[in-house]
């Protein structure tokens, strides 16, 4: 039984390979792994931070699909996202998804996720109506070219569903908080266990594995938020995503890409409510205050960037980019034209459609994201009466969503032309450095990915997610059978894990009657102070929401000084309780990304995603010497990251992109 608290009862537990996280690519790799470790003696766990039918980006449900091919080209996908995300991203892994990911999609309609269908006469109807499952060539609504509609409120739990059935909840283990990965004793390039705690009980679970997937979501409350006060806790991206897949990894001694990239959505003010089926499905436009649909007004504006307003749809970052310019000429605020879209669509649907698009309108934010219903009703905004504001967010990094930063995997073998770019074992169509034997291993042996944590590869979204998933499970079984005689073995003792884990704690337990007021003690610092600081220097120094999303070098010299400090005083965190003490692992996780992501922008030295960032004293895009991927590798001893340039390979013809 677990001591009292400071003493926690200590768990030590073997298996053959370990889930981390309960996301869409866990789901999926927790879904898939048990047909291909059928047969085998294989001991497979899943461990989740929260619980998972309601765990990951997909926690309050979603109203559309935004990655499914259909009777679409996989190279097409691929080369819309290495378009989106400014020409940089590996095709070899976009390519690999796209022909993968439709069967995610009607596993997803096989278990009851009911997705919107034309009918004969080419009337929209949602999934419940009984028209033909997509396997069996049903037409779904598509809102884009890759995105379909769904009833989506439950969609997390549908899924985590059909994982517990698959694995068995005895294999499932929740409300364990992994902090710390664990490299071999006898190979520092091999992964061998991690550690954790248990965020309901006073207990610490020490792993010993031959192979992990690290899938715990991206990086969010890096930056300080448009919502403060009361609104602290208000997102786009859920906020118990914290930066854990890539702090880990980079402890671990991974190589992580693109860390530079990041997200910063246009979304509906102070709600964050999401945009997509507005543009999409209703068709709006996001216009200026004066009326004038801006993306017409600046689109001379894109010439200066590549592909130089030849692009059929505007990178993410780009339009952007003129959104910002529009704000920063004093054209503000900026609308969604919720008004003129509906009243188009009333011209061209039946009655039916109608009622269902105006219901849509408000289940959009209902499956994703009721905070915006709250604003709507609170501001007294009818949608077909009354526009709405748009608002670049706060910067948040992630590789699933319309951004690529996260961790350098191994991709597959049969995928690109033939190249004079060879390594030995390597099969001569592919880059050098981009295959190394299993789908989805990270640079250290046994260390898998998926989701937010593959980088150079964005636009995989939920479905794209759990699809990633199951290829890293079908690669981690058969590492396991290629390595069945490994004896993991830890380079750190239990004993010390131990005392690592629970520093915060015992920093508040020696020092808390310090003085008379718990929250203000010379000896520690709350994690919430702490999270505050992180946030200003990132917001202040690294072209956060107050300057504009604008930054230079002198400006990341003071950030890197700062964070130093930072991560100095990170380790004087104190943790009252188990609450706490997950707060305070969740904020060295921010930090250490956080220093990756200052680093990358440090490095490159032009501004590739305008919109996104500025590089004020390298404000253009240079694709003689920086059309590259930037990566980066972490020495947990120096506490330092040291970046390098990777070269950049076309596998797919992007011509087709064009106008």
């Amino acid at each position: 039984m677990a001591g009292e608290f400071g003493n926690p009862e200590v768990i030590e537990e073997e298996v053959d390979i370990l889930l981390i996280g309960g996301g869409m690519a866990c789901c999926g790799a927790g879904y898939e792994i048990m047909r291909w470790a059928e047969g085998t003696d294989l001991k497979i766990k899943l461990v989740d931070k929260a619980a998972m039918d309601r765990s990951g980006a997909v926690a309050q449900g979603l109203s559309a699909i935004n990655t499914y091919i259909g009777e679409q080209d996989p190279a097409d996908y691929a080369r819309m996202v290495s378009n989106d995300l400014m020409g940089i991203t590996r095709d070899d892994l976009t390519y690999d998804l796209g022909r993968c990911v439709d069967d995610s999609v009607h596993l997803f309609e096989e278990w009851g996720l009911p997705i919107w269908k034309l009918d004969e006469n080419g009337e929209r109807h949602d999934g419940s109506k009984g028209l033909t499952p997509l396997k069996d060539g049903g037409k779904p609504v598509r809102s884009g070219k890759w995105q379909i509609m769904i009833n989506g409120e439950s969609y997390k739990w549908i899924v985590a569903e059909a994982t517990k059935k698959a694995m068995g909840v005895e294999n499932i283990q929740e409300r364990i908080f992994i902090v710390k990965l664990v490299n071999d004793k006898n190979d520092p390039h091999r992964i061998a266990g991690a550690v954790g705690f248990s965020t309901r009980e006073n207990q610490v679970y020490v792993y010993k594995f031959k192979a992990c997937l690290l899938a715990a979501g991206g990086c969010v409350n890096l930056f300080r938020p448009r919502s403060v006060g009361e609104g602290q806790g208000r997102a786009w991206y859920p906020v118990w995503n914290a930066g854990s897949t890539y702090a880990m990894a980079a402890e671990a001694g991974a190589e992580l890409t693109l860390m530079e990239n990041r997200f910063v959505p246009a979304r509906f003010k102070d709600g964050y409510g999401p945009v997509g089926a507005w543009f999409l499905l209703f068709k709006a436009k996001a216009i200026n205050a004066n009326g004038e649909v801006y993306m017409d007004r600046n689109k001379e504006m894109l010439n200066d960037y590549p592909p130089y307003g030849q692009a059929a749809v505007p990178a993410s970052c780009l339009r952007n980019h003129l959104m910002l310019h529009e704000m920063k000429e004093g054209r503000g605020p900026i609308y969604m034209d919720t008004v003129t879209a509906l009243a188009a669509l009333r011209e061209t649907l039946s009655p039916r459609e109608v009622k269902h698009l105006e219901a849509e309108a408000w289940e959009d934010f209902l499956d994703m994201c009721i905070g915006q219903c709250g604003i709507w009703a609170g501001e007294n905004i009818e949608p077909e009466k009354k526009n709405s504001e748009l608002m670049p967010t706060e910067p948040y990094l992630l590789g699933s969503h319309s951004g690529c930063c996260g961790i350098w995997v191994s991709g597959p073998t049969d995928v690109g032309a033939p190249t004079e770019e060879t390594e030995a074992g390597v099969p001569d169509h592919l880059p050098g450095g981009w295959n190394w034997g299993y789908r989805s291993m990270t640079t250290i042996k046994g260390l898998f990915t998926a989701g937010d944590g593959v980088g150079a590869s964005g636009h995989k979204f939920s479905s794209g997610s759990h699809a990633e998933g199951r290829l890293a499970a079908k690669a981690m079984v058969q590492y396991c059978l290629d390595n069945k005689d490994l004896t993991p073995e830890l380079d750190t003792s239990v004993d010390d894990l131990v005392a690592e884990i629970y520093q915060p704690v015992k920093t508040f337990l020696e020092h808390k009657d310090y003085t008379t007021a718990i929250d203000i003690n010379p000896h520690y610092i709350t994690p919430k102070m702490l999270q505050f600081r992180l946030q200003k220097i990132m917001d202040e120094y690294v072209a956060g929401i107050a300057t504009y999303y604008n930054t230079n070098g002198h400006m990341l010299d003071v950030a890197e000084e700062k964070l130093t400090m930072l991560k100095e005083d990170a380790a004087k965190m104190r943790a009252k309780d188990l609450h706490e003490l997950l707060r305070a692992w969740e904020n060295y996780h921010r930090i250490l990304t956080a220093e990756a992501h200052m680093k990358h922008i440090q490095f490159r030295e032009e501004s590739r995603y305008p919109g996104f960032y500025y590089r004020t004293d390298y404000n253009f895009v240079d694709e003689e010497n920086w059309k590259c991927f930037v990566n980066s590798i972490y020495d947990k001893e120096t506490k330092t990251y040291t970046c390098f340039k990777r070269a950049h390979k076309d596998l797919v013809d992007k011509s087709k992109l064009f106008k």
